[in-house]
């Protein structure tokens, strides 16, 4: 049984794409997730541990272009950095949790450094170009997060992967119990990665002037992020 309640995601979530930058986007996140596939089949741990590397670019690259434009317009963001820089730190954290549960390899080690400049200049140029297109983006990747974290899940649950005592860097920062388990560690998780997912599609919708869309509620750490929707 879980040590800790489980936050609520609604799994069935699936943005529907609407023209070519939504399809484009869609075709890249797919495309990725062919490769990740193929690569890590089911060592979601390890696959966990190379992807987080990568999934905390965008928010990082998002605060520092928004911050920049705000400056040159003097004008406000509306929560928009700290939102960005909080989903950075956020998905660091998913891979210092994964980092003591799933040692990489010295190949998947060398795979980080490549496809973290390799992305991290791609991310850079889209969201100069077409920030509706990188957002849209993130929401898809978070998306198919949500997918492998269920997917994570189920391996523990039938005992293909071990449910493992939760790290304690995890316990502190989701203010889990102390004797949480690697089950409730994906759980969190699972709930972060809805969490952004959402955030993305609000943000790629309202950069065109379409309904931002409910967002899913995050786990305990986030309590005291801004609500942009509000700020709005």
């Amino acid at each position: 049984m879980s040590a800790a309640k489980a936050p609520l995601v609604d799994l069935s979530v699936h943005h529907r794409p609407k023209g070519g930058s939504d399809r484009f986007a869609l075709g890249v996140t797919k495309f990725l997730r062919l490769f990740a596939d193929t690569f890590f089949a089911k060592r979601y741990g390890h696959r966990a541990v190379v992807l987080e590397t990568v999934a905390a670019v965008p928010g990082m690259v998002g605060a520092t272009l928004n911050h920049l434009k705000c400056l040159r317009r003097m004008q406000d963001d509306r929560g928009w950095i700290r939102t960005l820089m909080d989903e950075a730190e956020n998905e660091r954290m998913h891979l210092m949790t994964f980092i003591e549960v799933c040692k990489p390899t010295a190949f998947e080690r060398f795979m980080v450094i490549a496809a973290q400049w390799l992305f991290y200049i791609f991310f850079f140029g889209l969201y100069v170009l077409a920030p509706k297109t990188a957002h849209r983006l993130v929401g898809y990747f978070e998306e198919e997060a949500v997918i492998s974290y269920t997917h994570y899940l189920a391996e523990i649950d039938e005992g293909r992967s071990e449910n493992v005592p939760a790290p304690q860097i995890a316990i502190r920062y989701w203010n889990l119990p102390p004797e949480a388990t690697l089950r409730d560690v994906v759980l969190v998780v699972r709930a972060d990665e809805a969490h952004h997912r959402d955030v993305n599609h609000g943000f790629a919708n309202d950069l065109v002037g379409l309904p931002v869309g409910d967002i899913a509620p995050c786990p305990p750490h986030n309590e005291l992020a801004p609500n942009w929707k509000k700020a709005a």
